[in-house]
């Protein structure tokens, strides 16, 4: 498993943490932050092979990119995944307010004046929403053959 470091401190767990996708959410929509994240994931796309995961990677920050996958799932399903997961972690968790905070983003984002949340028109759909982890990975790796 792919491992995030700061400073020295192992935060991989923290980034997943519902807050931090709030304040990515949140802190997107801001011109000069968008704009400085921009220039520093495609410099990083330019320097290496790279798998990226956001909002508009495959619409705004690497619209060329090599594949595309627009992953998504209902609202419900993502809501029930994020339950269990915090609930695995022994995190207190009441999910109809994961749910109204998962629908919260995707509205904000999808409504965002800047790169907004939408699938790109060479990017392949795939709704995980019936699918377990094993079957979405081995349809992501299929499209890169």
């Amino acid at each position: 498993m792919q491992q995030v470091y700061l400073n020295g401190e192992n935060i991989t767990s923290q980034l997943r943490e519902e807050a931090v996708g709030n304040m990515a959410s949140v802190s997107s929509a801001v011109p000069a932050v968008r704009a400085k994240l921009l220039d520093l994931q495609r410099n990083l796309a330019k320097e290496k092979d790279v798998v990226m995961d956001g909002r508009d990677i495959g619409t705004n920050v690497l619209p060329n990119a090599d594949v595309k996958v627009y992953l998504t799932a209902s609202v419900e399903c993502r809501a029930m995944r994020r339950f269990k997961e915090l609930e695995g972690k022994g995190e207190a968790c009441d999910f109809e307010q994961i749910r109204q905070d998962i629908q919260e983003r995707d509205e904000r984002d999808m409504t965002r004046e800047i790169a907004p949340l939408k699938q790109a028109e060479d990017a392949t759909l795939i709704d995980s929403s019936e699918m377990g982890i094993d079957d979405v990975v081995k349809a992501i790796i299929a499209l890169t053959k």
